[in-house]
């Protein structure tokens, strides 16, 4: 393994931010922390060094009883589209999308068979009928339930978007298997998506696609909270394993690979650390914040 210490030369950053995805990062495949990890952690924060979750889970959906032990303080949600400080959830930074922006996707993905969760507001919203059918998503069970506890459930999605009066952070999509293994519309939806300007589309894991505003990306959240905090994304260390997770790794001083990420991400790299069932992300803070 070729290990880059610095994008621009072989100084190692000071590490003052750590940002961290959660499914296939900071959770294992049970969707646990682990107490090693808990512990280095905390042992970074002792150093005066901040960490943030980075995720495309909305706000409620944050493990709050596994990080009650840590002094994680703040949230990138919705991949980028709003940031968190926790403790109050006072919303710091957002970039959200209208109704009218999103009307054609809504039009296209409600006269499918296709799971839709939409994030307002650091809340999940699903149609009834995708609430019905989430066991039939080839998912982990860790993340159905996940899904179950954070959704809520209505009968006319784009009738709720209405009258909420609020704006949309994130869309989720999921696609159902077909008998002959394939994804049931995600070809074509894809294709759709991508005709779309207006828009910024990633796959979050499990084959999914998350729909934010153009522009919007886990790396403008992580740019828009060490403005707050009066850092640097030169001075952040960032971790993750998928497509969602590219431009934060690109963007900041130090990008690290966990083992299970997908090739491109390991490409863009600086480090490689072991997989989240190998505590990843506590042998990468144990490594560059020593």
């Amino acid at each position: 393994m070729k290990v880059i210490f610095h994008k621009k030369g072989a100084i190692m950053p000071d590490i003052k931010l750590i940002a961290l995805d959660l499914d296939g990062t900071l959770f294992n495949c049970n969707g646990e922390i682990t107490q090693k990890t808990i512990n280095e952690l905390n042992r970074a924060a002792q150093k005066g060094v901040h960490t943030v979750i980075s995720t495309g889970r909305p706000f409620n959906g944050l493990p709050f009883e596994q990080i009650k032990d840590t002094q994680i303080d703040y949230a990138l949600t919705t991949n980028g589209a709003a940031v968190y400080r926790i403790k109050d959830k006072a919303c710091l930074y957002e970039n959200t999308m209208d109704l009218e922006m999103l009307t054609p996707v809504l039009d296209f993905v409600l006269s499918r068979e296709i799971h839709i969760d939409l994030y307002i507001d650091g809340e999940g919203i699903t149609p009834i009928r995708c609430r019905e059918n989430l066991d039939r998503l080839d998912v982990p069970e860790s993340l159905r339930r996940y899904m179950r506890a954070t959704r809520t459930p209505v009968e006319d999605l784009i009738g709720y978007v209405k009258d909420c009066g609020k704006k949309i952070q994130k869309v989720n999509l999921n696609f159902y298997p077909q008998p002959d293994g394939t994804l049931a519309y995600r070809d074509e939806t894809i294709k759709f998506l991508k005709s779309l300007s207006a828009i910024e589309v990633v796959c979050g894991g499990f084959n999914n696609f998350e729909i934010s505003k153009a522009g919007v990306t886990k790396a403008t959240g992580l740019k828009a909270l060490t403005e707050y905090l009066g850092t640097t994304l030169e001075a952040t260390m960032a971790v993750g394993d998928s497509e969602n997770d590219f431009s934060m790794i690109n963007a900041a001083g130090l990008g690290v690979a966990m083992g299970n990420a997908s090739d491109d991400i390991k490409a863009i790299a600086n480090y490689i650390t072991t997989s989240n069932e190998e505590d990843g992300v506590g042998e990468a803070i144990k490594k560059f914040i020593p």
